[in-house]
């Protein structure tokens, strides 16, 4: 049986007009999350951070997905009306957890376990990229990119000796070039699920440290 998706019956269509409502990326990258379920609950994580987190709907759902009461729960989203939405969906779902009102990562070394990110990933001219509209949480510039290449370099540095990364990517990321950048930060990838979502070519990729 699936595991249930977390209630966001407390939005109003409104709501969505300030915040990125879950979408077909979202919903995908839950299914990766249950997927990878007996791994991340292998992994006894201490911090989970969400980058970006919009309504809250990941991060909640992770924590619904490994429980565990020593875990520390954490989104960043540099929309104060996002930080509001992901606090009053843990609320609404009974998860304890904490947003952060910042720019991608807060200043966290060799802290975090499970690390989640989707990205504003379509290509989209650069002037659209980081504005104060609801544009921002999708678009991502030349090739999708920009957001991206922006957090890349901070997550050696972020994440624990046992930790993993979660990203969701679009083919026009080039997601073979990821793979290559992280590779030169010592990580491996793998693609943990993928799916076509209208002209979309969706995947989630898992970048875990090489031995």
């Amino acid at each position: 049986m699936s595991h249930p998706t977390p209630s966001l019956s407390h939005f109003k269509r409104s709501d969505y007009q300030h915040i990125y409502e879950p979408a077909e990326d979202t919903f995908l990258f839950l299914d990766a999350l249950e997927k990878e379920q007996g791994f991340l609950t292998d992994l006894n994580p201490t911090v989970c951070l969400e980058i970006g987190s919009g309504s809250g709907c990941v991060s909640t759902f992770l924590a619904t997905l490994i429980g565990g009461s020593g875990t520390l729960f954490l989104t960043t989203d540099i929309n104060p009306r996002a930080n509001a939405a992901t606090l009053s969906t843990a609320h609404h779902n009974h998860i304890p957890l904490d947003a952060l009102r910042c720019d991608l990562l807060p200043s966290l070394r060799h802290t975090i376990d499970i690390l989640l990110f989707n990205p504003p990933y379509v290509v989209t001219p650069s002037s659209e990229v980081g504005t104060h509209s609801i544009v921002a949480s999708w678009a991502g510039g030349i090739d999708g990119r920009e957001v991206i290449d922006r957090v890349l370099p901070l997550v050696d540095g972020a994440l624990s000796k046992r930790s993993v990364f979660y990203m969701v990517v679009v083919n026009e990321n080039r997601p073979e070039e990821i793979a290559e950048r992280m590779r030169m930060c010592g990580f491996g990838m793998e693609v943990v699920l993928g799916r076509r979502a209208g002209n979309e070519g969706l995947k989630i990729l898992k970048f875990a440290r090489q031995a």
